[in-house]
């Protein structure tokens, strides 16, 4: 017997990302839980842990009371699973199995005692000496055991005959009552529960939770998860804490305008998340653009996620301004991605982003967060979400802009959350109404890294992109979307430069 397997030292589960969450993965030698309602990837999270052991030379073994072998094949089939070395023992009515082969190891489960079953599943384990054992699934133990002593009294006698035999052990149950039956969570070594929810609108969202692993810091709370062709795919929560890193300035981003790059004092700072708030078609992302496009133009990498305009219209519309993405995205530099809020979870959004921080992107824009929170109704856990987010971008020195769309048009405005306290800079658009036109206006409410400017400026887009005027001194209230001359000066419309 190994150290590892004396040890219970972490193995792979053939999931890194479930690697990462556990500490590394399941622990040799031992038992390990895995619950979940029918339908939640009990099958296919179990087939990826026994063929992660193929992959490494450890003969597997699948046994099975309610699937058949046939079923299992076509699951591995579907994702593309090797099975090669992996024995499926199936406890199934002989009348079932078109095999012949199989008909001497096969078995009607429901017609044995107890007792005469768990016997059938040792000399299984005994015939195929595996390393790695998945057993699928405790629901038919239970029914055969017909009362909880004897049920708890079985299993335990599993769990210890798998230990001996030097064997890592996935067991599946099934979750079918309205109540958590939390019986043989004190059995095993680790417990990992799947879940999955319907939402009112859109697809079922799907997530995991290690209730406990024994002698391991694993990470808890909800992680998403989805079922994709090749098998489970889990997106791991973001911990900002996790990222804590030595502080690496890497100066400001400008925009080439002028003005603009004055009102910031200069330009935005890497390393820092910059709010851009105000009503619907202000300019919101066309400023945001306006930085991106500064970056592409000094070598850099930026992506722009939009969770509020399909990608044909985002190019329509960069082109009648005038800004030409297309060299950076043909290199690889610019990536839009139009997100369905609908079918994206949170997980999965921040996994996208820290896989484009890991290839080198300097520049994140969310557009805008008022499509995300759709993703995530509820608005405690959303802002919960976005501080790890963002200190995770800040600690990795990226720019990051985020767009945040207020309900009303001219006046008093209504932001679905407050997210200024989250943000570094906070860059203010309203409209205005003066001699009889509409025009928009623009101001910095908030700089922590350094000085802005005051003073509230016009703020135009036409071919070339954004254009900002001299301040507006001449007149009062603004923000309220009607303002008033100062004095008797009856006011011009503000110039642009």
């Amino acid at each position: 017997m190994t150290n590892a397997i004396a040890s219970g030292d972490a193995i792979p589960t053939g999931l890194a990302a479930l690697d990462t969450i556990l500490g590394g993965g399941y622990a040799a030698n031992r038992a390990h839980l895995i619950e979940g309602r029918p339908g939640s990837g009990k099958t296919t999270l179990a087939l990826q842990f026994l063929t992660a052991g193929g992959a490494l030379g450890e003969a597997g073994l699948y046994i099975t009371l309610s699937e058949s072998r046939e079923e299992l094949l076509y699951v591995a089939q579907t994702h593309g699973m090797d099975l090669t070395g992996i024995v499926i023992h199936e406890l199934v009515p002989p009348e079932l199995s078109l095999n012949a082969e199989m008909a001497q190891s096969v078995v009607y489960a429901s017609d044995l005692e107890l007792s005469e079953t768990v016997q059938l599943v040792m000399a299984a384990v005994r015939a195929a000496n595996p390393r790695r054992v998945v057993f699928d699934s405790l629901s038919e133990i239970r029914l055969l055991a017909q009362n909880p002593l004897r049920y708890r009294r079985q299993v335990l006698a599993l769990k210890h005959f798998f230990v001996q035999q030097g064997c890592t052990v996935i067991f599946l149950d099934d979750i079918t009552e309205a109540s958590d039956d939390v019986n043989l969570h004190s059995l095993v070594h680790g417990v990992i529960r799947l879940e999955q929810t319907a939402i009112s609108y859109g697809a079922e969202r799907r997530r995991l939770r290690v209730f406990k692993m024994r002698a391991r810091k694993f990470i808890g709370g909800y992680h998403d998860y989805k079922i994709l062709m090749g098998g489970v795919q889990i997106y791991p929560r973001l911990i900002a804490s996790n990222e804590r890193r030595p502080v690496s300035i890497g100066g400001q981003v400008g925009t080439g305008v002028t003005a603009l790059d004055e009102m910031v004092g200069g330009g935005l700072d890497r390393g820092t998340s910059t709010l851009i708030i105000g009503p619907s078609g202000a300019g919101k992302s066309t400023l945001a653009l306006q930085f991106v496009h500064a970056m592409l133009g000094a070598g850099e990498k930026a992506l722009f996620i939009s969770f509020d305009e399909t990608e044909r219209n985002f190019r329509r519309r960069n082109e009648g301004l005038g800004l030409d993405l297309a060299p950076a995205t043909a290199e690889g530099r610019f990536q839009f991605r139009s997100i369905d809020p609908a079918e994206l979870t949170p997980g999965e959004l921040t996994e996208m982003i820290r896989l484009h921080v890991e290839d080198g992107f300097t520049g994140i824009v969310l557009d805008s967060l008022t499509g995300y929170q759709h993703a995530m109704p509820e608005e405690k856990f959303l802002l919960l979400q976005m501080h790890d987010l963002v200190t995770f971008l800040n600690e990795r020195n990226v720019m990051t802009i985020l767009v945040l769309a207020q309900a009303g048009m001219v006046g008093q405005m209504q932001s679905p959350f407050d997210m200024t306290y989250l943000a570094d800079a906070v860059l203010l658009m309203r409209y205005f109404e003066i001699q009889g036109q509409i025009h928009r206006a623009l101001s910095v409410l908030k700089r922590r890294t350094g000085s802005h400017e005051i003073a509230l400026r016009e703020f135009t887009i036409g071919p070339g992109g954004v254009a900002v005027g001299a301040a507006l001194t001449e007149l009062s209230g603004v923000l309220t979307g009607v303002p008033v001359p100062i004095g008797d000066r009856t006011p011009a419309k503000p110039g642009i430069t």
